[in-house]
């Protein structure tokens, strides 16, 4: 186990994981679980908090400046539903500075749009819109910025 407070080794440790392909002056808080590190993309500035869930196999893209709250969960996998032995990847993109609350979950195929913010425990399963608010389950935008 790795010391939460040990930010170098910390450092070293993500670069790794993700072959060099996260942003300087990013920071993800442990624990953190991932499937498939090779197909996560991570500008610079993005603080993800603790306890996210990647399932990337489809894609992940989380562009610069990107926030992301506890307990979120990135999900680009999903099973058909006309065979649920058939599993279906799409990929995920979160664009530049999108803030994204605690306890969501981002389906596969989504993207979040600039500058957006996805509220607390909302489940997205379309895409937002750049400068848009969306909160709910499932998530329905409620403001433009």
């Amino acid at each position: 186990m790795t010391d939460p407070l040990d930010k170098e080794r910390l450092h070293e440790l993500e670069n790794e994981l993700f072959n060099g392909f996260q942003g300087e002056g990013s920071f993800i808080t442990p624990p953190m679980y991932i499937d498939c590190a090779s197909q996560v993309h991570i500008g610079k500035n993005v603080y993800i908090n603790h306890n996210l869930t990647m399932m990337s196999l489809g894609s992940i893209i989380i562009d610069d400046g990107v926030m992301i709250g506890p307990g979120t969960s990135l999900l680009t996998v999903n099973h058909e539903p006309k065979n649920i032995r058939v599993v279906m990847a799409k990929p995920i993109h979160i664009k530049k500075n999108a803030w994204i609350g605690g306890d969501v979950r981002i389906l596969p195929g989504v993207t979040i749009g600039e500058n957006a913010i996805v509220g607390t425990g909302s489940i997205v399963t379309k895409d937002v819109p750049d400068n848009t608010i969306v909160v709910g389950v499932p998530a329905k935008i409620i403001k433009t910025i």
